[in-house]
């Protein structure tokens, strides 16, 4: 199998995960397993939960651990936190509800350059008409 060269920089050592990212970043994840403080968190009590099950959050970064396990940062919405994540822990929610946010903001911007474009277009024409109207005026006056 042949990997392109920014295909290779994303190949993770472990064997419990795949072989390149499964998620992609800015993308919508919902978490399957407690997050517990493993004592990093010095806001927090040592093992207590810091994220419920079923939360979701949209994917920031994607790292690696000890150059060997691939880890996703997750900014979880109603937490209001960011915490590290591994690939069996998330389940991709983007299919579940069918809200594609890149698709809508594709959207949007073809709509956004259409518009920009008519109004452009309209300007052009309102500036020939002028133009040609003065030019009538001008030989008007030197015809007289």
């Amino acid at each position: 199998m042949e990997f392109t060269h920014a295909q290779a920089k994303q190949i993770s050592a472990s064997t419990k995960d795949e072989i390149l990212p499964v998620f992609h970043l800015g993308q919508r994840v919902r978490i399957t397993k407690p997050i517990r403080n493993d004592g990093s968190n010095p806001f927090h009590a040592p093992d207590a939960i810091l994220v419920q099950p079923g939360a979701e959050g949209y994917v920031t970064h994607i790292g690696d651990w000890l150059q060997v396990i691939r880890i996703y940062e997750v900014h979880f919405i109603e937490e209001g936190s960011t915490y590290g994540c591994r690939e069996a822990e998330l389940l991709a929610i983007d299919d579940v509800d069918g809200y594609d946010e890149v698709e809508e903001e594709l959207r949007w911007l073809r709509e956004h350059r259409a518009k920009k474009a008519a109004q452009k277009a309209a300007q052009k024409a309102a500036q020939k008409a002028a133009q040609k109207a003065a030019e009538q005026s001008q030989n008007k006056g030197s015809d007289d």
